[in-house]
């Protein structure tokens, strides 16, 4: 797998698009930059205009980034986990938006494909996505929970036809730009709250109504309007996997390893910037370092543990990826929701480091080192799935697991 330099961005050339499915088709994370290319020529506009990034989407889909996750034997390209995070670094590094609803629907894709196997449905829709180049929504914020996404009010109705779902969904980040989305519900009508289940729709399964607008600091261009949510589906829509092992096995772990990575190219291109602000200014004043020089370091500093954090646990995630005992453990269930609140808090103190590093010429909003876009994207992620709810959820957990004896346990 490539990895994206520093400046791959900026001076990646790319061949025309429809010479990707010819005898030499382009390599995936040679199609991410050039799409990545076309979200940082947009990027401003989207953020002012808190628009969806439609062009840097439709590049996504020309050049099969969408479909990508999707298995081969369906008609995708067997993408791994580490190829997603990759992808959501570079993309984060051009636009955090489009970073961010390409992090969303890849963690769609994940559970569609490690759940949705020996379902004829759920086979047809991956191969619609490949071919298609569908985008997922994601339902799973609703009415009064808020971020607890493993408490569900909605539940799926059983009908004479299939199944029918009414959802208060307080946010569905770009979804009414989406070909699909998946949400959680309780079991029926007499389960528990965290009895759930996932299921997904097409847009010709269900109506979107607004119900609550998305004016917000940052993240502007994922467009998370809340709307009520009504579908109506076959019953093999519905996962048969109950929503607990989903939950464990694959929606939490590559949610937080491909937002992370998200908020790693907002980090990443904050430093970049720092770091030509930098230069600049020692080179006009004869080799002598601004006053924010440390703060770069600082910077330079956070953005390489933040890295190597996501790194970690892209291992550990793909070295157990299959275990569905070691996945579910105290141990591993901690680490990845640590690995969330870490990552975000770290890329927000990279971002920081960077804007003080750059000064005044970092805090405004009209010149080349401008950071303001930046950290206000990035300031939306400890508030993703709150990290106080987070560390709250996870405080028994973390009192019945052993300390390490040693360095490697």
């Amino acid at each position: 797998m490539a990895i994206i330099t520093d400046n791959a961005v900026r001076d990646f050339t790319a061949q025309p698009a429809n010479d990707k499915f010819g005898t030499e088709p382009i390599p995936l994370m040679q199609r991410v930059v050039h799409v990545a290319a076309i979200a940082a020529a947009h990027a401003e506009a989207v953020d002012r205009e808190a628009r969806f990034p439609k062009a840097a989407l439709d590049a996504a889909r020309e050049y099969g980034l969408l479909g990508a996750q999707i298995p081969i034997e369906f008609g995708g390209e067997s993408a791994s986990v580490h190829d997603i995070a990759e992808m959501c670094y570079a993309l984060g590094r051009a636009c955090a938006s489009t970073a961010m609803i390409v992090a969303m629907h890849q963690t769609k894709v994940a559970c569609l494909v490690r759940h949705g196997r020996g379902n004829a449905w759920h086979e047809q829709l991956m191969r619609r996505i490949a071919a298609e180049q569908m985008l997922l929504a994601s339902s799973t914020t609703e009415g009064n929970n808020g971020g607890n996404v493993r408490s569900s009010a909605a539940a799926i109705e059983r009908t004479e036809t299939g199944v029918a779902l009414v959802r208060d969904a307080t946010v569905i980040s770009y979804g009414a730009e989406a070909d699909g989305v998946m949400t959680i519900a309780r079991r029926a009508d007499d389960a528990a709250a965290s009895d759930q289940v996932l299921v997904v729709f097409t847009k010709d399964d269900y109506t979107l109504t607004p119900t609550l607008g998305w004016e917000t600091l940052g993240m502007r261009g994922t467009c998370s309007t809340g709307f009520e949510l009504r579908a109506t589906g076959r019953t093999d829509q519905v996962f048969t996997e109950s929503y607990d092992r989903i939950h464990a096995q694959t929606m939490t772990p590559v949610a937080h390893l491909s937002w992370s990575s998200a908020w790693a190219g907002i980090a990443a291109a904050a430093v970049e910037r720092a770091q030509a602000f930098v230069r600049k200014a020692a080179r006009g004043a004869g080799g002598q370092m601004p006053p924010g020089a440390a703060h770069f370091t600082s910077a330079k500093r956070s953005l390489t543990k933040l890295r190597a954090m996501i790194a970690t646990h892209l291992d550990a995630y793909t070295a157990h990826e299959f275990d569905e005992r070691a996945l579910s453990s105290l141990e591993f269930q901690s680490s990845i929701n640590l690995l969330k609140v870490e990552a975000s808090e770290l890329a927000v103190e990279t971002v920081m480091s960077a804007m003080r590093a750059c000064g005044l010429s970092g805090y405004r909003n009209d010149g080349d080192f401008t950071l303001g876009r930046h950290l206000r994207d990035v300031l939306s992620a400890p508030l993703m799935i709150n990290n106080d709810r987070i560390l709250a959820n996870i405080g028994t957990a973390n009192l019945m697991s052993p300390v390490p004896a040693s360095l490697r346990d």
